[in-house]
């Protein structure tokens, strides 16, 4: 299924989520007031449904941020299912401020708390419905389309891979055309077999995956579909250095694709990330002072030296600033050239114990309020290591094209810490790709529930002590 499709069922899907919250309202003032007569005056449900309609936009939000929208994007149904808790937790939690905030309205306890559970009771019911729908396509074949590969290169055995893992894409590769065989599918000849077995075969679209060394053959490919009326889409051999969303300018008649793409680039958006920013490392910095102050103190208290680390960081455009953290080591020589492990024996308790719930990252909310980072970016690395991941990590520099982060679009994919530094720079690369003010929302709504939690283990007493020998 092409990216059109997957984009209209999301925005279907999206739509029917949003009416079954109005349905779920409504049953729950018909329980309420239709089925169990409640005594003396009452709002009518307008009143309800109004509420709702102010928060509907939250909602969006909030689902959004969660991918509950996503058709195919869950593997596992239970996974999907906590999002969806999770989301309507924090929607519980904005709607009973709502309802505290407008007490006056005198809306009804029951009302509100029947609407909370049969509207997460008709979600999981649409999700499963959807799911059965899902599944019974894929096995029925509705929507298969049958593909003709072209190559047998590097982009060819990738393109082989993704439809492996991605059978909601429903391409069913007949075969394929090359000038030797390499791949594990059925090989059907070479390049000068292609009209023929597009008449013989019919594929409804050929994949088109020729290596740097097969481009002579393009024309022919070109040639032979269009007098076959067979759809064509080509793998640039180039594609590992071309955007999801492609810029694209045009010289005369030539176009010409500008490979990375910066949406922050632009002043407009660069203006409206640092708004945010703004606003909320001041708020930020006010709702956690009392945390900061009590990580102050145990710091402080439970280990000689400076309650404030200070470290030089790689920033925007490649520029060196002072990052602020909490010191949750002891004063070591290895701070700017060791990175911190799972059971590093330089860590204190209390050091473990602010790392592992992330308090030990507020003071960087004023590294925000300088202008030496942003609330959502790549996490800044230390000089020591971008000088070697330069030469050992491709596109590694490309995270220096925006500021940092506190928390970025690989944190809350699970790469944090010590992980697969590759993966977390394809992350890194795709936020800077794709920037956009939702997307920043929607990273820190899911830091909220994934980003805070480390994964380190607490220091216990017996690995301080051999850590102090």
């Amino acid at each position: 299924m092409n990216r059109e499709n997957r984009s209209l069922l999301e925005r279907v899907n999206s739509i029917v989520d949003m009416l079954l919250l109005v349905l779920a309202m409504t049953v729950s003032y018909v329980i309420r007031f239709g089925i169990f007569k409640a005594a003396g005056e009452h709002r009518q449900l307008p009143v309800y449904l109004l509420l709702l309609m102010l928060l509907i936009p939250m909602y969006y939000l909030v689902f959004q941020a969660f991918d509950l929208f996503a058709v195919f994007r869950f593997r596992r149904f239970t996974d999907k299912m906590v999002r969806l808790l999770q989301a309507n937790v924090i929607m519980a939690g904005v709607l009973t401020a709502v309802t505290f905030v407008l007490k006056d309205l005198h809306l009804s306890r029951w009302v509100i708390g029947l609407y909370f559970v049969i509207s997460l009771l008709l979600l999981i019911a649409k999700h499963l419905v959807l799911r059965w729908m899902v599944d019974r396509a894929q096995k029925k074949g509705i929507g298969r389309k049958n593909v003709l590969l072209l190559g047998s290169g590097r982009s060819a055995k990738e393109y082989l891979d993704v439809v492996e893992r991605h059978p909601e894409y429903m391409h069913n590769v007949i075969g394929y055309i090359s000038s030797q065989p390499r791949l594990s599918i059925d090989y059907l000849g070479g390049f000068d077999r292609l009209y023929d077995i597009l008449n013989e075969k019919k594929p409804e679209e050929v994949i088109c995956a020729l290596s740097f060394s097969e481009a002579e053959y393009l024309q022919r490919v070109m040639a032979d579909c269009e007098k076959t009326g067979t759809k064509v889409s080509i793998i640039p051999f180039c594609y590992r250095y071309i955007p999801t969303k492609p810029q694209i300018d045009q010289m005369g008649r030539i176009p010409m694709i500008n490979p990375r793409k910066v949406p922050l680039d632009n002043l407009f958006n660069a203006f409206l990330k640092r708004t945010m920013d703004i606003c909320g490392s001041l708020a930020l910095i006010l709702l956690t002072s009392p945390i900061m102050l009590f990580a102050a103190i145990g710091v402080k208290v439970t280990s000689p030296g400076p309650v404030i680390f200070k470290q030089v960081r790689v920033g925007l455009n490649k520029k060196h600033f002072t990052m602020y953290k909490f010191r949750s080591m002891r004063v070591n020589d290895r701070s700017d050239t060791a990175w911190s492990t799972n059971n590093d024996p330089r860590k204190t308790k209390f050091g473990s114990f602010i790392r592992k719930y992330s308090i030990d990252e507020l003071p960087q909310f004023f590294n925000v309020l300088k202008g030496d980072m942003s609330l959502v970016g790549p996490r800044p690395e230390l000089p020591y290591f971008v000088q070697n991941f330069q030469e050992t990590v491709p596109l590694y520099m490309v995270k220096h094209l925006v500021k940092p982060g506190i928390t970025g679009l690989a944190q809350v994919k699970g790469y944090r810490g010590d992980t697969s530094i590759p993966k977390r720079i394809e992350w890194d690369v795709h936020y800077i790709e794709n920037w956009n003010l939702f997307l920043d929302i929607k990273i820190l709504l899911m830091t909220v529930f994934k980003g805070l939690r480390n994964e380190e283990a607490l220091v216990c007493e017996e690995k301080e002590k051999k850590g102090e020998k």
